[in-house]
């Protein structure tokens, strides 16, 4: 399909969408959106398209390599195994703290709350895999109360522009949760529809208005984590509620949005040795990571639908995360000034360098495993950080969260 098919697919989905979303949203007394569930079935092209399910960060081939190889005692997926139930997040005495309100951000009526979310994101995830690799499921019924009591109760979120964060990493960490647990015969089938519904009534909105309107601002002001965060998140929700016009939305804007997020505007510079220069490196090296843990999510969560955004552009993502992954390492990289409407960066920064998350076996296992491609500074950081933990192993502040981890036991092909 061409640039300009595409682009008129995209108008004509979203204005169906826009007039979709605005009808169904009932309101309490206190104007709070209650959550109704929004379908918007087309027959045309792209959006015919069926979604396979579990088909996010994980397909169902790839839990039961999970299940076999762990049973077997196989390494490195016992030890990845091994690290999941040994965080507290995974435990059946987890207790959830479901909230009417997140606020994120500096807030002078609200104190900021979102660790409460953040936390049990973390928790219904590494709950739900818990489950799937396992069989128990008494660590499914856990995972789907917290989702229940957050569906039950969250009808906003606010703060200052950080509540655009919220929407989009915390709304891509529970859409994946769900994706999970949605195949357990536990979860009651109005129960679901109204988490479903949650995630287009409460975050979608959010994660649209943030790529359409960049919180009133110039299309460049904001780093291309926040559009990142909010592409994954509308790439997610698309899957969860079977809306292929929201999925196609999020694609679109991965290819060709106007924002620092899409891919050629974050790895916005490359040279002759292959390197792509991350349109955070200049900031520093902590928020460079999460654009490419969130740019890997994104493209993983593409993957299990059949959509090769990892190889997109001549693999433009791996020659980001080659750089990210060299400079971290204590290599030296080229850089190039880099200036838009927020910030010039006239050198790379070495702040946080050296930064550890758990975002490498995702890239390792599937460009230099399974494309056989070269990638040295990414497979050098994935034996580093191997055995991937989750949230809680790096940290108790929002960074540590920022990514669902696992990727030892998750992501290794062999």
């Amino acid at each position: 399909m061409s640039r300009k098919s595409i682009l008129i697919a995209s108008i004509v989905a979203m204005n169906i969408l826009a007039a979709c979303v605005s009808q169904p949203v009932n309101h309490d007394a206190s104007g709070d959106a209650k959550h109704t569930v929004v379908a918007v079935q087309t027959t045309t092209g792209i959006e015919a398209k069926p979604f396979a399910h579990p088909g996010l960060l994980h397909s169902e081939q790839d839990f039961q390599r999970m299940r076999v190889n762990v049973a077997q005692g196989k390494q490195p997926w016992l030890q990845g195994w091994q690290r999941l139930i040994a965080n507290r997040h995974a435990s059946l005495d987890w207790k959830a703290s479901p909230q009417d309100a997140i606020y994120r951000g500096e807030d002078p009526e609200h104190a900021q709350n979102f660790s409460s979310l953040f936390n049990d994101a973390a928790a219904a995830y590494a709950l739900a895999l818990r489950w799937k690799v396992s069989g128990d499921d008494a660590y499914a019924g856990k995972a789907i109360a917290i989702l229940n009591a957050w569906s039950h109760s969250l009808r906003k979120i606010e703060g200052s522009s950080d509540k655009f964060l919220a929407s989009g990493i915390y709304g891509y960490e529970l859409a994946n949760a769900a994706e999970i647990l949605r195949t357990s015969p536990q979860w009651q089938a109005a129960d679901f529809r109204r988490f479903q519904s949650m995630m287009i009534t409460v975050f979608y909105p959010m994660n649209q208005d943030f790529l359409t309107r960049h919180n009133g601002t110039k299309v460049d002001h904001y780093w291309a984590n926040w559009d990142l965060a909010n592409m994954t998140s509308m790439l997610a929700i698309g899957v969860l509620t079977d809306r292929r016009d929201i999925y196609s939305e999020a694609v679109e804007y991965f290819k060709h949005g106007a924002g620092n997020g899409s891919i050629e505007h974050l790895v916005w510079k490359l040279y002759p040795n292959g390197l792509g220069q991350v349109q955070e490196s200049g900031r520093d090296q902590g928020h460079t990571m999460l654009d490419i843990a969130l740019a890997g999510a994104f493209c993983q969560m593409a993957w299990n639908q059949g959509d090769d955004l990892f190889g997109y552009d001549h693999d433009r993502l791996l020659k980001g995360a080659e750089y990210a992954a060299q400079y971290n390492l204590g290599h030296e990289v080229p850089y190039t000034l880099y200036s838009d409407s927020l910030a010039t960066q006239l050198v790379i920064s070495p702040a946080s360098r050296g930064n550890t998350r758990p975002i490498w076996e995702l890239l390792y296992n599937h460009y230099v495993v399974l494309k056989k491609l070269k990638a040295p500074g990414v497979a050098e950081h994935a034996q580093r950080v191997r055995p991937e933990g989750g949230g809680g192993d790096y940290g108790s502040t929002s960074g540590g969260f920022d990514q669902l981890g696992y990727g030892t036991l998750t992501y290794t092909l062999k």
